[in-house]
């Protein structure tokens, strides 16, 4: 019987546009008749396994998602004096274990999710190819590939290798969509830019004209994590110990993430940073539910204000879910509100990581 941990969110995000489409505008999705502002769970996953806050606290244990894995090998061959023939058949054999190549400089059609230790283990035969002035022996590229390893971010998110099935890996946690509790409109910012040298005796023009979209609003994010299944992901020699010890540091860097690490989009334009609001916390066995219902109809701003009836609302829905469905937490949950001053950082970390305590007999 697997552990879920469910996170609810509330984080306001002023004038930005987190997340463009195709055109360059926010991202929206029309929900309970209207349209909302959405941030993509693509975009939320990508900030949170770059950020510096993830990187730092899972030191080693960080994947790397790159095409081009292939010709940083072909470069070092080259580099070291191998033929170019040689080198491009040696780094498109490595390549291909795992992607189809696009043509014959080492890169790969589709993105692959490289463990620590298989980018270690390309490194390695580089390094033996290198000194050896030889080929790649079968036996050496059917080991670059592993199935067990250490790399929490693909443990969390998953990988797909259509190359190699055999070594994709389930995603442990699943990330919503972002969406206003609210109804949004985005806005049209029209801007100039002037030319400093330009002293206007000639022409009092801008020198650049543009225009940018943005809009601004409070989302309601939902984050589930299978925990065992987490676990079980990062559970190589070593053993489950270390393995649970990684899964702790692992979900305390996840939701600390979510927690405080804004998508990058447009940042230095609308410098839009922002840390939660509010932050609920689940823990038990029963299967999983989001709690978006809550906003199907759009939360007013009047009254106490729209973050203290967003939170009212998401409270309710909780509430009246349990009464029909029963308790859905095997605890009690772990709450954070930074409006009201309630709980704490450290707290909600050490609810999140820590298993369930076990059942009295």
């Amino acid at each position: 019987m697997s552990t879920f941990i469910q996170i609810h969110l509330l984080t306001s995000y002023p004038p930005a546009n987190l997340n463009r489409d195709d055109l360059g505008r926010p991202k929206t999705a029309v929900m309970g008749g209207v349209q909302r502002l959405r941030v993509s769970s693509q975009s939320l996953k990508r900030a949170w396994r770059t950020s510096d806050l993830f990187q730092g606290k899972l030191k080693g244990y960080v994947g790397t998602r790159t095409k081009e894995m292939g010709a940083r090998v072909l470069g070092r061959l080259i580099a070291a004096g191998i033929g170019e023939g040689e080198a491009k058949k040696w780094a498109q054999a490595i390549a291909q274990r795992f992607g189809k190549a696009k043509g014959d400089g080492g890169e790969i059609e589709q993105l692959a999710h490289f463990s620590p230790a298989e980018v270690s283990a390309v490194e390695n035969l580089t390094a033996v190819l290198i000194a050896e002035r030889r080929p790649p022996r079968e036996e050496e590229l059917s080991a670059l590939l592993h199935a067990r390893h250490t790399a929490a971010d693909i443990a969390l998110f998953g990988r797909m290798l259509a190359a190699n099935p055999s070594f994709n890996m389930e995603a442990a946690a699943q990330v919503a969509h972002a969406i206003t509790v609210h109804k949004v409109a985005v806005e049209d910012d029209y801007f100039t830019a002037v030319d400093d040298l330009n002293l206007g005796e000639e022409d009092m023009g801008a020198a650049h004209i543009g225009e940018t979209e943005f809009a601004a609003g409070l989302f309601y994010l939902y984050v589930c994590i299978d925990r065992d299944l987490l676990v079980e992901n990062l559970t190589v020699g070593d053993g489950r110990d270390s393995a649970e010890e990684l899964a702790r540091e692992t979900l305390q860097a996840l939701t600390e993430a979510a927690a405080t690490v804004a998508p990058t989009g447009k940042q230095n334009s609308f410098a839009s940073r922002a840390y939660a609001s509010y932050i609920l916390a689940e823990k038990g066995t029963r299967q999983p539910r989001s709690l978006s219902v809550a906003f199907l109809k759009p939360v007013s701003e009047k009254g106490d204000g729209m973050l203290a009836n967003a939170i009212e609302a998401l409270q309710s829905t909780r509430a009246n879910m349990d009464k029909v469905y029963g308790a859905l937490s095997d605890v009690d949950p772990c709450v954070v509100n930074a409006a009201t001053g309630e709980g704490s950082l450290d707290a909600l970390l050490r609810f999140v990581s820590e298993p369930l305590p076990a059942k009295k007999e």
